[in-house]
């Protein structure tokens, strides 16, 4: 796959594409109609105008054909028998044409170009932007680091940096009422937990308000933060309308919390921008949704491209999947999304990958493995809360397996030396 470096005034953007047409035509098409594109000439539109503004191809790299398209719609052959040829295109954009306006730069990237019928298939798969654009969004203003710091103080978040972050959800998302919640983060507190968030699902109903919950869980994490200087972190769910979010923050901040959740898929774009610009909450971003604009390979999105908008919004923890997770996704995808989040863009600050789905410690040997980084953010629900020794076993089994997948030890070795993680395999690696 090519991926081009933006020029100081353009914005530049790799599309795996699907067509009946030849290559270039349609490449042309796509470019069309995401600049200066209409069915027929306007008055004043100058060649000069156009060649300021139109979009270009820049590359062009076809790969195989197929006899069936993977979209339906496509119309633009009458050929009884066509033949769906694919390629690698990448399109560029005068800066001038968006300004420094994110929606329109999504609009531009992701518009109508999905609807084309001149394609049978159409994925966004990376992009870039020219230093003194992507400048002007803040980025992720806490990140890895930050996310440390919050939790253990900044004198004492390097001691922990060898290791990943270890966290849990609270589940079910259901029915718990406010002091049960906090009586459950008690458990988790005492289990040695770094974080816990709320499920997707929880955020203010009528058996469990926010304001409620939100005091009786932080008078937990303040209080074990006065005992043992360690401030658990809690990402409370704050996803709703604007409104709602922006009070929701505001009493965490008033509760001594660090965090805040988003469900980035279902807030959009700009109110999770409005959330994150405030900088005062770590924000863990929730990628519920994904799955409708990524899993088709020749269709929406990928991770690469997905994760670069995120950081232009500021969010600072993005969920990733995990390693043999209970979804689709396969692991080769997940470790390329491990490793896009670490790698330099925009203001410089990584974005901290969140593995979860299905995860307990016999992941951590395959994870380091295939990523060769300690700078995740590990989730466990069940793998911690249903551990056969209770909740202080999983956490401390999950770090024992991680302790022995960064020195190269196997599982089997790590079996031998702690019991934690072999009650763990016991119940676990059987599934």
């Amino acid at each position: 796959m090519k991926y081009l470096k933006a020029p100081l005034d353009r914005i530049v953007a790799t599309y795996l594409i699907e067509t009946p047409l030849p290559i270039d035509q349609a490449a042309a098409v796509l470019a069309g109609e995401q600049s200066s594109g209409t069915f027929v000439a306007l008055p004043g539109e100058t060649d000069e105008l156009k060649h300021q503004f139109a979009a270009r191809v820049e590359h062009i790299n076809e790969l195989e054909a197929v006899d069936i398209p993977s979209l339906p719609g496509c119309r633009s052959t009458k050929n009884a028998n066509p033949v769906f040829r694919r390629a690698e295109i990448c399109i560029s954009w005068s800066t001038a044409n968006m300004g420094r306006n994110l929606a329109t730069l999504i609009s531009t990237l992701q518009g109508n170009l999905y609807e084309l019928s001149q394609f049978s298939g159409m994925r966004l798969v990376d992009f870039d932007l020219p230093h003194e654009f992507s400048r002007h969004f803040n980025g992720p203003k806490y990140g890895v680091a930050g996310t440390r710091a919050k939790i253990f103080g900044t004198g004492d978040s390097e001691q922990h940096a060898n290791r990943p972050l270890i966290g849990t959800i609270i589940k079910p998302s259901i029915g718990l009422l406010p002091d049960q919640t906090a009586e459950m983060v008690r458990v988790f507190c005492d289990a040695d937990i770094d974080f816990i968030k709320d499920d997707e699902l929880m955020c203010n109903p009528p058996h469990s308000p926010f304001e409620q919950r939100l005091s009786a869980v932080m008078r937990v994490i303040n209080q074990h933060a006065d005992k043992t200087g360690k401030k658990v972190m809690y990402a409370f769910n704050i996803s709703a309308e604007i409104d709602d979010m922006q009070r929701h923050y505001d009493l965490i901040l008033k509760h001594n919390g660090t965090s805040a959740m988003i469900s980035i898929n279902s807030i959009g774009i700009a109110a999770a921008k409005k959330i994150c610009d405030h900088g005062q909450l770590v924000i863990h971003g929730h990628r519920n949704g994904f799955g409708m604009l990524n899993r088709h390979p020749l269709l929406g999105i990928d991770f690469r491209a997905y994760q670069k908008m995120q950081r232009l919004v500021g969010i600072d923890q993005l969920h990733v999947n995990g390693i043999a997770n209970k979804f689709w996704e396969p692991d080769d995808s997940v470790v390329r999304s491990i490793k896009a989040c670490a790698e330099s863009y925009g203001n410089g600050q990584p974005i901290l990958p969140v593995i979860s789905s299905g995860q307990w410690g016999g992941q951590a040997f395959e994870t380091y493995r295939l990523t060769q980084t300690v700078d995740l953010l590990y989730l466990a629900g069940g793998g911690i809360a249903a551990h056969p020794d209770g909740p202080a076993a999983g956490v401390k089994g999950i770090r024992q397996a991680w302790a022995g997948a960064v020195a190269g030890l196997s599982s089997e070795q790590v079996m031998a030396e702690s019991s934690e993680y072999r009650r763990a395999v016991e119940k676990f690696g059987k599934r």
